[in-house]
């Protein structure tokens, strides 16, 4: 078995919070390990679905000139492509080790064929346990497929 094989972690990102299931992605990374996340829609955003959707469509909104007649806009709307851009704004991407960090993530929506039978990690300081905080508050949530509905022009609630 050579050294990248067993350095490979599957993550099954069902119920997992999306800044703290990408800070620890991202120190995995990092140490040099390849890792492998399905189930991108289900990972949990908290907040409330207004203050959430605010954030998310004015970064969608940002542009920037590549030349001067042309703005361009690109923020990812598919679930896979927000996790995985939320964990490369944690990488340091202007240094090689993080370019070759973020080339080691593999992000997908749902289960692909090839990972169907192994094992999956939780990360479990990243779960999203309970809608009820420690101080008995309630915990407003969504998927990030429910905001890739909303992104892309869904209907809201």
């Amino acid at each position: 078995m050579s050294q990248t094989a067993r350095a490979i972690i599957v993550i099954d990102g069902s119920g997992h919070r999306l800044g703290r299931l990408a800070s620890r992605v991202a120190e995995m990374l990092l140490e040099g390990k390849s890792v492998v996340i399905f189930n991108a829609e289900k990972v949990v955003i908290t907040g409330s679905k207004r203050a959430v959707l605010e954030r998310y469509l004015r970064l969608t909104r940002r542009t920037w000139y590549s030349s001067i007649r042309e703005p361009q806009v690109w923020y990812p709307r598919r679930p896979e492509g927000i996790l995985r851009y939320t964990i490369a704004r944690m990488l340091p991407r202007r240094k090689a080790k993080g370019r070759e960090a973020l080339e080691r993530l593999r992000v997908y929506s749902g289960v692909p064929d090839e990972y169907a039978g192994v094992e999956p990690l939780k990360i479990d300081d990243a779960l999203h346990r309970s809608n009820v905080n420690r101080s008995g508050k309630i915990v407003r949530s969504l998927t990030l497929g429910e905001l890739s509905m909303l992104l892309r022009g869904g209907a809201a609630d």
